[in-house]
Order: structure tokens, then sequence, then C-alpha cells
């Protein structure tokens, strides 16, 4: 079995939110370190000064945030030769198409729309834990 850690770093400006997707993780039993953080800048501030002994991240970003929009810190993020590889998910409530380009156009790896119900939620960060994270701990 491997133990190998996970971080999942959650960055939205709303709690609740923060709060709701971490409890969709664990009701699949996707039991990982999640780590909350407000903004983007909280975010870029904690990854620069971080010491993470190899741990594997993945980062849920928010578009929508007062600061620092999502897309800045999404092209700030893929602009770095160290944190390029982390997956960053951009999970937000727009729809829009033109979001949807930007983000891939700046290193996305995935654009998710928040789901409306609770329910969507579970599937959803239970797809995402198995694409970015279970097939990471098997190998």
């Amino acid at each position: 079995m491997n133990t190998k850690q996970h971080s999942v770093f959650i960055v939205d400006d709303d709690a609740d939110d923060r709060e709701s997707i971490r409890d969709a993780f664990l009701a699949n039993k996707h039991h990982y370190d999640y780590v909350f953080m407000k903004n983007g800048d909280q975010l870029l501030k904690h990854l620069a000064t971080e010491d993470d002994g190899g741990v594997f991240k993945i980062i849920l970003l928010d578009l929508n945030m007062p600061g620092r929009h999502g897309k800045d810190v999404l092209k700030e993020i893929k602009a770095n030769r160290e944190l390029q590889p982390i997956p960053v998910i951009v999970l937000t409530t727009s729809s829009s198409e033109k979001d949807r380009e930007a983000s891939y156009e700046l290193g996305a790896n995935c654009f998710v729309t928040k789901p409306a119900s609770y329910k969507e939620l579970i599937n959803v960060t239970d797809s995402i834990a198995r694409l970015w994270l279970t097939e990471r701990t098997a190998s």
C-alpha cells in the first residue's frame, strides 16, 4: 500500500464553498490533506514559502475572488518553473465560454463549473479525486 501524501488546496473566497468542496470529497472517502485558502495571494505566498518534502499537490481555484483574480493566479503559477507541474483545476461559478477558453490558454488542467446541487458536487469531486489523486497513489 502506498502512503504517498497528497495536498488539495481549495482556493475560494467563500468559506461555505470551501467547506462544501472538502465535505464532498470526504463523502466519497477521499481523505487527503485539505488546505483552505481564501484568495490567490494567500495561495501564492504559501507556495513560495512552503517546504513540502515532495508532497503531491493539486489546486482547486475559483476565478472570481477579491484582490487578485483567479486567472492572474493561474498565469503566475504556470509561469513559475517550480509551480508549473502542479495540476490546477478551475472550479468556479462561471459557465462563460470566454472564462473556459482563457483558463485553458493560461494552463489550467481542467475547468469545471460549480454544480448547482451538493449531490452533483459529490460526483464532481469524486471524479477529480479519481482522475488526479487516486491514480497518483497507485503509481
